[in-house]
Protein backbone atom coordinates (compact mmCIF):
# COMPACT_ATOMS: atom_id res chain seq x y z
CA UNK A 1 0.00 0.00 0.00
CA UNK A 2 2.85 2.40 0.88
CA UNK A 3 4.47 1.80 -2.50
CA UNK A 4 1.19 2.47 -4.33
CA UNK A 5 0.71 5.70 -2.38
CA UNK A 6 4.27 6.82 -3.16
CA UNK A 7 3.77 6.07 -6.85
CA UNK A 8 0.55 8.08 -6.82
CA UNK A 9 2.26 11.03 -5.15
CA UNK A 10 5.11 10.93 -7.68
CA UNK A 11 2.64 10.86 -10.56
CA UNK A 12 0.72 13.77 -9.03
CA UNK A 13 3.94 15.75 -8.56
CA UNK A 14 4.94 15.18 -12.20
CA UNK A 15 1.50 16.30 -13.32
CA UNK A 16 1.77 19.48 -11.26
CA UNK A 17 5.20 20.23 -12.70
CA UNK A 18 3.93 19.75 -16.24
CA UNK A 19 0.95 21.99 -15.50
CA UNK A 20 3.17 24.74 -14.15
CA UNK A 21 5.57 24.43 -17.09
CA UNK A 22 2.70 24.76 -19.57
CA UNK A 23 1.36 27.84 -17.80
CA UNK A 24 4.81 29.41 -17.81
CA UNK A 25 5.16 28.65 -21.52
CA UNK A 26 1.79 30.29 -22.26
CA UNK A 27 2.56 33.36 -20.16
CA UNK A 28 5.94 33.80 -21.86
CA UNK A 29 4.39 33.39 -25.30
CA UNK A 30 1.83 36.10 -24.51
CA UNK A 31 4.53 38.46 -23.27
CA UNK A 32 6.68 37.84 -26.36
CA UNK A 33 3.82 38.11 -28.88
CA UNK A 34 3.90 34.49 -30.03
CA UNK A 35 0.14 33.91 -29.90
CA UNK A 36 -1.79 33.81 -33.16
CA UNK A 37 -4.63 32.21 -35.10
CA UNK A 38 -4.85 29.51 -37.72
CA UNK A 39 -8.00 29.60 -39.85
CA UNK A 40 -9.91 26.48 -40.86
CA UNK A 41 -12.65 26.69 -43.51
CA UNK A 42 -16.21 25.54 -42.89
CA UNK A 43 -17.98 24.53 -46.11
CA UNK A 44 -21.68 24.63 -46.83
CA UNK A 45 -23.27 21.31 -47.72
CA UNK A 46 -24.11 20.82 -51.38
CA UNK A 47 -22.49 20.16 -54.73
CA UNK A 48 -20.75 23.56 -54.90
CA UNK A 49 -17.81 24.01 -52.46
CA UNK A 50 -18.81 27.37 -50.98
CA UNK A 51 -17.15 28.52 -47.76
CA UNK A 52 -19.62 29.55 -45.06
CA UNK A 53 -16.94 30.96 -42.73
CA UNK A 54 -13.52 30.28 -41.23
CA UNK A 55 -12.88 29.35 -37.61
CA UNK A 56 -9.94 31.08 -35.95
CA UNK A 57 -8.01 28.45 -33.98
CA UNK A 58 -5.68 29.76 -31.29
CA UNK A 59 -2.03 28.75 -31.64
CA UNK A 60 1.18 29.44 -29.76
CA UNK A 61 4.49 29.38 -31.59
CA UNK A 62 7.21 28.08 -29.30
CA UNK A 63 10.77 29.35 -29.39
CA UNK A 64 11.73 26.55 -31.77
CA UNK A 65 9.14 27.72 -34.30
CA UNK A 66 6.64 24.90 -33.70
CA UNK A 67 2.95 25.80 -33.67
CA UNK A 68 1.38 24.45 -30.48
CA UNK A 69 -2.35 23.66 -30.89
CA UNK A 70 -4.87 24.75 -28.29
CA UNK A 71 -5.45 21.22 -27.03
CA UNK A 72 -1.92 21.15 -25.66
CA UNK A 73 -2.23 24.23 -23.46
CA UNK A 74 -5.83 25.46 -23.01
CA UNK A 75 -6.74 22.79 -20.41
CA UNK A 76 -3.80 23.97 -18.28
CA UNK A 77 -4.91 27.62 -18.28
CA UNK A 78 -8.70 27.26 -18.38
CA UNK A 79 -9.14 28.18 -14.72
CA UNK A 80 -6.54 30.96 -14.68
CA UNK A 81 -6.44 34.57 -15.87
CA UNK A 82 -4.28 33.42 -18.80
CA UNK A 83 -7.37 32.14 -20.62
CA UNK A 84 -8.86 35.65 -20.60
CA UNK A 85 -5.62 37.05 -22.00
CA UNK A 86 -5.63 34.45 -24.78
CA UNK A 87 -9.28 35.09 -25.61
CA UNK A 88 -8.64 38.84 -25.85
CA UNK A 89 -5.76 38.27 -28.27
CA UNK A 90 -7.88 35.92 -30.37
CA UNK A 91 -10.77 38.39 -30.55
CA UNK A 92 -8.50 41.32 -31.43
CA UNK A 93 -6.81 39.39 -34.23
CA UNK A 94 -10.19 38.23 -35.53
CA UNK A 95 -11.62 41.75 -35.56
CA UNK A 96 -8.47 43.04 -37.29
CA UNK A 97 -8.94 40.40 -40.00
CA UNK A 98 -12.62 41.24 -40.44
CA UNK A 99 -11.78 44.92 -40.71
CA UNK A 100 -9.07 44.27 -43.29
CA UNK A 101 -11.23 42.09 -45.54
CA UNK A 102 -14.99 42.75 -45.69
CA UNK A 103 -15.47 39.52 -47.66
CA UNK A 104 -14.67 37.39 -44.64
CA UNK A 105 -16.91 35.86 -42.01
CA UNK A 106 -14.93 34.46 -39.07
CA UNK A 107 -15.60 32.65 -35.81
CA UNK A 108 -13.65 32.99 -32.59
CA UNK A 109 -13.75 30.86 -29.46
CA UNK A 110 -14.47 32.20 -26.00
CA UNK A 111 -14.10 30.30 -22.73
CA UNK A 112 -17.00 30.35 -20.30
CA UNK A 113 -14.51 31.88 -17.85
CA UNK A 114 -14.00 34.87 -20.17
CA UNK A 115 -17.68 35.77 -20.45
CA UNK A 116 -18.09 39.11 -18.70
CA UNK A 117 -14.39 39.99 -19.04
CA UNK A 118 -14.22 43.77 -19.45
CA UNK A 119 -11.15 43.61 -21.68
CA UNK A 120 -12.82 41.22 -24.11
CA UNK A 121 -16.03 43.25 -24.23
CA UNK A 122 -13.99 46.43 -24.67
CA UNK A 123 -12.34 45.03 -27.81
CA UNK A 124 -15.73 44.06 -29.24
CA UNK A 125 -17.33 47.45 -28.53
CA UNK A 126 -14.37 49.43 -29.91
CA UNK A 127 -14.35 47.35 -33.07
CA UNK A 128 -18.08 47.87 -33.58
CA UNK A 129 -17.70 51.61 -32.98
CA UNK A 130 -14.77 51.94 -35.40
CA UNK A 131 -16.27 49.69 -38.09
CA UNK A 132 -20.08 49.67 -38.14
CA UNK A 133 -21.70 46.28 -38.85
CA UNK A 134 -18.41 44.41 -38.43
CA UNK A 135 -20.08 42.17 -35.83
CA UNK A 136 -22.49 40.94 -38.50
CA UNK A 137 -19.59 38.83 -39.78
CA UNK A 138 -18.48 37.56 -36.35
CA UNK A 139 -19.47 34.20 -34.85
CA UNK A 140 -18.65 33.66 -31.18
CA UNK A 141 -18.11 29.98 -30.40
CA UNK A 142 -18.76 29.22 -26.76
CA UNK A 143 -16.64 26.34 -25.53
CA UNK A 144 -18.14 24.10 -22.88
CA UNK A 145 -15.10 22.60 -21.18
CA UNK A 146 -16.35 24.18 -17.96
CA UNK A 147 -19.96 24.24 -16.71
CA UNK A 148 -22.01 27.42 -16.86
CA UNK A 149 -21.77 28.96 -13.41
CA UNK A 150 -24.29 31.78 -13.96
CA UNK A 151 -26.83 30.90 -16.67
CA UNK A 152 -28.67 34.24 -16.41
CA UNK A 153 -25.46 36.19 -16.96
CA UNK A 154 -24.58 34.06 -20.00
CA UNK A 155 -28.03 34.80 -21.44
CA UNK A 156 -27.46 38.52 -20.79
CA UNK A 157 -24.02 38.36 -22.46
CA UNK A 158 -25.51 36.73 -25.54
CA UNK A 159 -28.33 39.25 -25.68
CA UNK A 160 -25.81 42.10 -25.71
CA UNK A 161 -23.81 40.36 -28.44
CA UNK A 162 -26.87 39.78 -30.58
CA UNK A 163 -27.76 43.47 -30.34
CA UNK A 164 -24.32 44.29 -31.73
CA UNK A 165 -24.87 41.84 -34.60
CA UNK A 166 -22.86 38.80 -33.43
CA UNK A 167 -23.94 35.21 -34.00
CA UNK A 168 -23.37 32.55 -31.34
CA UNK A 169 -22.46 28.88 -31.67
CA UNK A 170 -22.31 25.97 -29.25
CA UNK A 171 -18.94 24.37 -29.90
CA UNK A 172 -18.28 20.61 -29.61
CA UNK A 173 -21.89 19.84 -28.74
CA UNK A 174 -22.15 16.53 -26.90
CA UNK A 175 -18.60 16.57 -25.53
CA UNK A 176 -19.11 18.70 -22.43
CA UNK A 177 -21.72 20.15 -20.12
CA UNK A 178 -24.21 21.61 -22.60
CA UNK A 179 -27.61 19.89 -22.79
CA UNK A 180 -30.66 20.22 -24.97
CA UNK A 181 -32.28 22.48 -22.38
CA UNK A 182 -29.75 25.16 -23.37
CA UNK A 183 -31.45 25.45 -26.76
CA UNK A 184 -34.51 26.92 -25.03
CA UNK A 185 -32.69 29.14 -22.55
CA UNK A 186 -30.06 30.58 -24.87
CA UNK A 187 -30.56 32.01 -28.35
CA UNK A 188 -27.81 30.13 -30.17
CA UNK A 189 -27.57 30.57 -33.93
CA UNK A 190 -25.46 27.49 -34.57
CA UNK A 191 -24.65 24.08 -33.10
CA UNK A 192 -21.37 22.39 -33.94
CA UNK A 193 -21.70 18.62 -33.60
CA UNK A 194 -18.73 17.10 -31.82
CA UNK A 195 -16.46 14.89 -33.88
CA UNK A 196 -17.11 11.80 -31.76
CA UNK A 197 -20.55 11.60 -33.42
CA UNK A 198 -19.13 12.13 -36.93
CA UNK A 199 -16.18 9.76 -36.76
CA UNK A 200 -16.92 6.54 -38.68
CA UNK A 201 -20.46 7.80 -39.22
CA UNK A 202 -21.27 5.42 -42.12
CA UNK A 203 -20.58 2.39 -39.89
CA UNK A 204 -22.08 3.61 -36.63
CA UNK A 205 -25.86 3.41 -36.59
CA UNK A 206 -26.08 5.00 -33.13
CA UNK A 207 -24.24 8.08 -34.35
CA UNK A 208 -26.43 8.26 -37.44
CA UNK A 209 -29.57 8.33 -35.29
CA UNK A 210 -28.06 10.94 -32.94
CA UNK A 211 -26.94 13.25 -35.76
CA UNK A 212 -30.29 12.99 -37.55
CA UNK A 213 -32.15 13.76 -34.31
CA UNK A 214 -29.88 16.71 -33.51
CA UNK A 215 -30.42 18.18 -36.98
CA UNK A 216 -34.19 17.99 -36.50
CA UNK A 217 -33.98 19.64 -33.08
CA UNK A 218 -31.68 22.36 -34.42
CA UNK A 219 -34.15 23.14 -37.18
CA UNK A 220 -36.92 23.44 -34.62
CA UNK A 221 -34.86 26.16 -32.89
CA UNK A 222 -33.77 27.74 -36.19
CA UNK A 223 -30.13 26.79 -35.65
CA UNK A 224 -27.46 26.23 -38.32
CA UNK A 225 -25.66 22.86 -37.96
CA UNK A 226 -21.97 22.10 -38.52
CA UNK A 227 -20.38 18.65 -38.45
CA UNK A 228 -16.89 18.81 -36.93
CA UNK A 229 -13.86 16.60 -37.64
CA UNK A 230 -15.10 15.33 -41.01
CA UNK A 231 -12.17 13.27 -42.29
CA UNK A 232 -13.49 11.10 -45.13
CA UNK A 233 -15.65 11.46 -48.21
CA UNK A 234 -18.07 8.90 -46.78
CA UNK A 235 -18.51 10.83 -43.52
CA UNK A 236 -19.06 14.04 -45.49
CA UNK A 237 -21.64 12.49 -47.81
CA UNK A 238 -23.66 10.89 -45.03
CA UNK A 239 -23.59 13.99 -42.81
CA UNK A 240 -25.03 15.95 -45.73
CA UNK A 241 -27.65 13.26 -46.38
CA UNK A 242 -28.70 13.49 -42.72
CA UNK A 243 -29.31 17.21 -43.19
CA UNK A 244 -26.20 18.86 -41.70
CA UNK A 245 -25.83 22.41 -43.07
CA UNK A 246 -22.04 22.68 -43.12
CA UNK A 247 -18.88 20.60 -42.76
CA UNK A 248 -15.54 21.18 -41.07
CA UNK A 249 -12.52 18.89 -40.92
CA UNK A 250 -9.39 17.67 -42.65
CA UNK A 251 -11.35 16.20 -45.57
CA UNK A 252 -12.60 19.67 -46.52
CA UNK A 253 -9.62 21.77 -45.47
CA UNK A 254 -6.86 22.11 -42.92
CA UNK A 255 -6.05 25.28 -41.05
CA UNK A 256 -3.73 27.99 -42.37
CA UNK A 257 -2.41 31.28 -41.10
CA UNK A 258 -4.57 33.29 -43.48
CA UNK A 259 -8.15 32.51 -44.50
CA UNK A 260 -8.80 32.25 -48.22
CA UNK A 261 -11.51 34.53 -49.58
CA UNK A 262 -15.11 33.46 -49.48
CA UNK A 263 -16.26 32.15 -52.85
CA UNK A 264 -18.88 34.83 -53.27
CA UNK A 265 -19.06 38.35 -54.57
CA UNK A 266 -22.27 39.19 -52.75
CA UNK A 267 -23.11 40.09 -49.20
CA UNK A 268 -22.95 37.18 -46.82
CA UNK A 269 -26.44 37.34 -45.40
CA UNK A 270 -27.62 34.98 -42.64
CA UNK A 271 -26.11 31.61 -41.88
CA UNK A 272 -29.27 29.63 -42.43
Amino acid sequence: MAQRWEAFENKSARRDLKLEATRTMVNTAIEEGRVGLAFQPVFRSGSRPLIAFHEGLIRIRDRNGRNVPAGEFIPAVEDTSLVQAIDRIALQKTMDMLRADPRQRLSVNISMNTIGDEGWMGILHRSCHDTPHIADRLIVEMTESTPIADPDFVAYFMEKGHKLGCSFAIDDFGAGFTGFSHFRKYKFDMVKIDGQFIRDLPNNRDNQVLVEALVKIARQFDMFTVAEFVETAEESALAQKLGVDALQGYYHGRSSEMPICLNTGSKLGKLA
